[in-house]
């Protein structure tokens, strides 16, 4: 490579982390706390993915969806989810017009025909309904009437749930949670983040959050965030932890082998380089360790296992399998 392209990649990779730096300060004027979350949220973005937020109500989740899309010039769409919520309400539906005098059908597009869509709620939603994301997720698509519909670019899906042991909740099918890049838990804020809550929302107007990047910008850090390099020993160490997770693996662990029904997908290795790569250029780096992927391990592969009856019974949870299974690879 020659000097020239040294020097521009350098700039290039340090304007990404001045970016994401801007976004995050303007984020952080309304959104107290949840560093973790807020991170995982524009590595989501940054990296053209998906993220599942969880956490009981009132922790601020939809409050983050909505100040991230006000920090950004893009066209956002909303679909509070609820029992009765049928799939033409999210990807739109063909109705009849009339145009000259004569009639005919057009369709008419749902919210999902945004750059940035809140699902709040998602699993309160019926599953057919929860399945009518599945194509637009994966595809970048909506089919209807024998027609296909494309997404505008970027397209992002930022769905809230709340735990499954709530009332009037149902669980994600295995294949839609698969679609997630990234699952954040969110916590309920401390005593101090909550003063500073109450503070800033019970004393005068709320901050006002400015744009700081457009739909271009955003779709140049994709695409440079696809280009930094993946060593052989990060990608080995990639494949050996999401193995690691299937219970038929060699280097499965005992947990995994007696609990774990289904292991992680391909999906799961694919979401920890592209997370690696954008937490690299976010701290200025120009190439993903792993380190970077270790630091997103849960976030990648807590929804992508499946746990056996017996592991429910026993109160095991995903994240001891993937405690197991960063033990099992170690440092690579």
């Amino acid at each position: 490579m020659s000097t020239s392209n040294v020097q521009e990649s350098a700039k290039a990779v340090a304007r990404y982390a001045e970016d994401v730096a801007r976004l995050r300060a303007e984020v952080g004027r309304v959104i107290v706390g949840m560093d973790g979350v807020v991170e995982n949220a524009m590595l989501c973005l940054f990296a053209g993915g998906h993220l599942l937020l969880e956490g009981v109500p009132g922790t601020g989740k939809t409050l983050l969806v909505r100040t991230l899309a006000e920090a950004l010039e893009l066209d956002f769409g909303r679909v509070q989810c609820t029992p009765d919520l049928m799939p033409a309400d999210v990807v739109g539906t063909y109705l009849v017009t009339e145009k000259d005098g004569e009639r005919e059908f057009a369709f008419r597009k749902g919210p999902v025909f945004a750059n940035m869509l809140l699902a709040d709620e998602v699993n309160r939603a019926t599953p057919k309904t929860q399945s009518a994301l599945l194509e637009s997720m994966q595809e970048r698509q909506v089919t209807s009437g024998g027609k296909t519909f494309p997404l505008p670019d970027p397209f992002v899906v930022l769905a809230t749930i709340n735990p499954i042991e709530m009332e009037g909740t149902y669980p994600l099918p295995e294949a839609q949670l698969d679609r997630f890049l990234l699952k954040s838990m969110v916590p309920n804020a401390g005593p101090a983040e909550m003063a500073t809550i109450l503070e800033r929302t019970t004393a005068g107007e709320t901050p006002k959050v400015e744009r700081v990047l457009d739909a271009a910008r955003v779709r140049a850090m994709q695409a440079l965030s696809r280009t930094v390099p993946l060593g052989d020993r990060a990608r080995t160490w990639v494949t050996q932890l999401v193995h690691a997770t299937r219970p038929d693996a060699p280097t499965a662990g005992p947990l995994t082998k007696r609990y774990v029904r289904y292991g992680a997908s391909v999906r799961a290795a694919q979401a920890l380089a592209l997370c690696g790569k954008a937490l690299a250029l976010t701290s200025g780096r120009a190439a993903a360790s792993r380190e970077d992927m270790r630091s997103k391990a849960h976030a990648a592969l807590r929804h992508r296992i499946v746990l056996n009856f017996e592991a429910e019974a026993e109160g095991i949870l995903t994240e001891s399998i993937v405690d197991e299974a960063l033990a099992q690879v170690g440092a690579g």
